[in-house]
């Protein structure tokens, strides 16, 4: 855990003012009164112009009694952006878990309000759960909220995630994961916030000539995806050659499972499921939400012609995001590739999903997704040596199997779901 020695500074007392009687006629009482009664005034008001022009420079913390706006010795007070997603929720899970205090932010526009209503009914418990309803694209709602809060890290999830989509739609996925990068990094330098975990993606390789991958591969991505995650990565790296942040890039590949207990899992809407992860797609045609499965490709270089993917249950994954937070520095960056470091083709996909679903799921072949690369899989030496993590839920069917469990008692995902209004904070748009 990182350790915490920072407090924050109490306001300082007003200044009193007093003004004492003379033996003077009224009439020079009340002249020397009118005198110091317009000496006030003008020193109020050059009092507030000054505190305006310092706020315009510089932003100044709200004062607040919540334990979340105080720094606590031995607790580790982590935002979490994202949060209400697929992976931020199960990394938020994990940090409650390990006793961190956890706030979420989320504009909901890809995640659940119901996953944050299973967190606070995990952890009902004052100070330990926040969470605001804000768009990071809004500044100066990012601006309140590490105003109120006095964060010690940040793990950084929230983004718009599918390579599909970003071909079709480039402009909004630079906005939402370069810029709104960009608008966290500025509040971050504003208040004082020295440790970042970035959540980036494997993407930003593009497709290498060799693999397995590593972390001295060139990065040269393909899709807007990719470049914009590489965009916001070169971003951060360039602010902290001048700061001394703790920095942790995780780079990782293809997500899925889900919570082994069953309180968390993976609800994307509908209207993205064209989109959406091939698991997903997978426990639809299972269901019977949509025919059958749709595999894009299947004229790749590789042995069964369609696309080979490191897939990492999204379990380890957020293990790797908290020996990271555990493991950051000051003056430090730490980038790594999260993966198994086996690759597996979606024809093999399909079969273990058949297998964990219990169902033959009927298959349609397509041509080639845009963007799309034929092999991709992880060398994780450097995360296992320097980290000492290890994925530990390799088994491709049993991922799914679990996954499949959470799908099939919630068919609705979260939609019935009810959020608890006394830790739910709705941010008004500036």
């Amino acid at each position: 855990m990182i350790p915490v020695n920072r407090t924050r500074s109490q306001p300082r007392s007003g200044r009193s003012w007093s003004f004492t009687g003379t033996d003077y006629s009224e009439k020079r009482k009340s002249h020397i009164l009118g005198k110091a009664l317009a000496a006030f005034i003008l020193i109020i008001f050059c009092i507030v112009t000054l505190k305006q022009c310092h706020s315009q420079s510089r932003p100044s913390p709200i004062l607040s009694t919540s334990v979340f706006s105080f720094h606590e010795p031995g607790l580790t007070h982590v935002l979490v952006t994202g949060g209400a997603g697929y992976i931020g929720s199960h990394a938020a899970l994990r940090l409650l878990k390990d006793s961190y205090r956890v706030t979420i932010v989320d504009n909901l526009s890809r995640g659940n309000i119901g996953a944050i209503r299973v967190l606070q009914e995990q952890f009902p418990e004052p100070g330990r759960l926040q969470f605001f309803f804000a768009d990071l694209g809004d500044a100066k709602a990012v601006n309140q909220i590490f105003a109120e809060n006095a964060f010690d890290a940040v793990m950084h999830f929230a983004a718009v995630a599918y390579v599909g989509e970003s071909t079709l739609e480039p402009l909004r996925y630079y906005h939402n994961i370069t810029a709104n990068t960009l608008v966290v990094l500025e509040a971050m330098a504003a208040y004082g916030v020295k440790t970042l975990i970035y959540s980036s993606t494997c993407a930003t390789y593009g497709e290498p000539e060799t693999m397995p991958i590593t972390e001295e591969t060139p990065q040269l991505p393909i899709n807007p995806y990719g470049k914009a995650k590489k965009m916001a990565e070169d971003i951060i790296l360039d602010f902290s050659k001048n700061s001394d942040m703790a920095v942790m890039i995780l780079r990782y590949f293809n997500v899925i499972g889900s919570d082994p207990e069953g309180r968390l899992g993976e609800a994307p809407r509908p209207e993205l499921r064209e989109h959406g992860r091939i698991s997903g797609a997978c426990f639809d045609a299972a269901s019977g939400i949509i025919p059958g499965l749709k595999v894009k490709g299947t004229d790749y270089q590789t042995a069964d012609g369609t696309c080979i993917r490191d897939y990492i249950d999204v379990t380890d994954l957020v293990d790797a995001h908290v020996k990271a937070l555990d493991k950051a520095r000051p003056n430090k960056i730490g980038i790594y590739n999260v993966g198994t470091g086996k690759g597996r083709s979606v024809k093999q996909f399909v079969e273990a999903c058949k297998k964990a679903t219990g169902f033959n799921i009927k298959v349609e072949y397509l041509d080639r997704r845009p963007g799309d690369y034929a092999e991709v899989y992880s060398d994780p030496s450097k995360i296992n040596n320097e980290l000492n993590w290890t994925a530990r839920y390799t088994d491709l069917e049993e991922s799914l199997r679990v996954a499949w469990r959470w799908q099939r008692a919630h068919q609705n995902g979260y939609e019935s779901s009810k959020f608890m209004s006394p830790l739910f904070r709705l941010l008004p748009r500036f």
